[in-house]
């Protein structure tokens, strides 16, 4: 991103870093209590993320991060694609920019009071601008190179669930179709499908869910964990029966394996975070690859979706596979077996480090808390940041998280 700023305006966002880390959060949950006032903008946001104040936090921690960096912008370059890629799952278009740009500085000036002074907010406006002329731009690349592959789509598909499988007590698969019969785009390993999902009695949601299948011109399979509270988890998985309908847009995402993929590739996951490395490792299965190294954390042998699967996939050598319960004796699981190593207790950094290759790129996925635990810890055992990829579910939480994470 090259940067084209005036340095006035730069020098101004770069002033206003203290304030914003004072009022971030203040600001954008007013910014959003502006935006959600309108119906057909709030529409496009998760409402569960703006329930738990995790949407504001990570925009919070995205405007930090652009003005922090306003001086070396190719500094935000994976944010900028993280940003992109999640808007047009969405279906965000140009349109909706003057709506964000207005509510966002109509919060600066609302929270800053009489600091908002009037170069203050030229200088926002100037730096909002900017920042949106660039997602603009490269979301319109994204969606023209979407709707032109083979398969590919524009806006919202109706897809159809043609079949319904319960992989473990809280994980779920469904396998979509396209309703109109049509291939469709062969998605990357790794990538995301976006829903627009209208819920009876709770209006429209909108939700990302990993695709958990290997590429393939007929469908897409995607496997949802039961949240407690999750509104559209528990819906799909109590009252979307076989032969319902739900709008799709295309595969969208970039945490996906290199091309060519490194020479040894770690996949490190927790919980449901299992979900885009099963659709890396299906990938595998049907073509060449380099070393596979496969380390997963669950309860126990009856909460791990995708057990069998896995150990089939180890003994015919597509990966390496360390599984760890937490809650259950290995001697005392169904699943032990030669081809897939199961091991009692948690997943610590310093084991993953000693028992991975010493040139390993690590994928990193799970709960919040399990991929900060990692990350932080193959850091400090000397992985260079580099070699470390992750995925955040979620809004993210972390500076780090918003300008790194892909």
């Amino acid at each position: 991103m090259a940067p084209s700023l005036d340095d006035k305006t730069r020098a101004i966002i770069t002033a206003c870093v203290p304030a914003l880390e004072a009022h971030g959060v203040d600001i954008t949950r007013e910014m959003y209590s502006r935006l959600l006032a309108d119906p057909a903008i709030s529409a496009l946001f998760n409402r569960s993320h703006q329930q738990n104040g995790s949407q504001p936090t990570a925009l919070a921690l995205a405007v930090l991060a652009y003005a922090r960096n306003i001086n070396n912008l190719g500094a935000l370059t994976g944010m900028i694609e993280r940003i992109a890629e999640k808007h047009v799952g969405l279906n965000i278009l140009p349109e909706h920019y003057p709506h964000v740009g207005t509510a966002l500085l109509g919060a600066i000036e609302h929270v800053l009071g009489e600091a908002a002074t009037p170069d203050i907010m030229q200088a926002w406006a100037n730096g909002y601008q900017f920042l949106a002329d660039v997602l603009i731009n490269r979301e319109k690349q994204l969606y023209d190179q979407t709707a032109s592959a083979p398969g590919g789509w524009a806006g919202w598909r109706p897809f159809v669930i043609r079949s319904r499988v319960q992989e473990s007590p809280r994980v779920l698969s469904l396998y979509l179709e396209p309703k109109d019969g049509q291939p469709v785009l062969q998605h990357k390993p790794g990538q995301y499908l976006s829903f627009n999902i209208t819920v009876p009695g709770l209006g429209t949601q909108r939700r990302n869910y990993s695709i958990s299948s290997a590429p393939s011109e007929r469908g897409y399979r995607i496997s949802v964990s039961r949240a407690p509270e999750g509104l559209v988890s528990n819906w799909l998985h109590d009252h979307a029966p076989e032969g319902t309908e739900l709008l799709v847009s295309a595969p969208a995402g970039s945490f996906t394996l290199g091309m060519p993929a490194p020479a040894s590739t770690v996949l490190l996951s927790a919980g449901v975070g299992l979900t885009p490395f099963l659709s890396m490792l299906e990938a595998a299965a049907n073509g060449p690859h380099g070393a596979l190294h496969y380390i997963h954390g669950t309860h126990s042998a009856e909460t791990e979706a995708f057990g069998p699967r896995l150990h089939a996939l180890a003994a015919q050598g597509v990966v390496k596979a360390d599984v760890f319960y937490t809650h259950a004796s290995p001697a005392n699981t169904a699943e032990a077996s030669s081809a897939v190593q199961v091991h009692e207790g948690r997943i610590t950094p310093e084991w993953v480090k000693a028992n991975t290759a010493e040139d390993a790129v690590y994928y990193i996925c799970g709960p919040e808390a399990f991929m900060l635990r990692m990350i932080d810890g193959l850091k400090a055992a000397g992985v260079p940041e580099n070699r470390i990829r992750h995925e955040v579910f979620g809004p993210a939480t972390t500076v780090e998280d918003t300008l790194h994470a892909a």
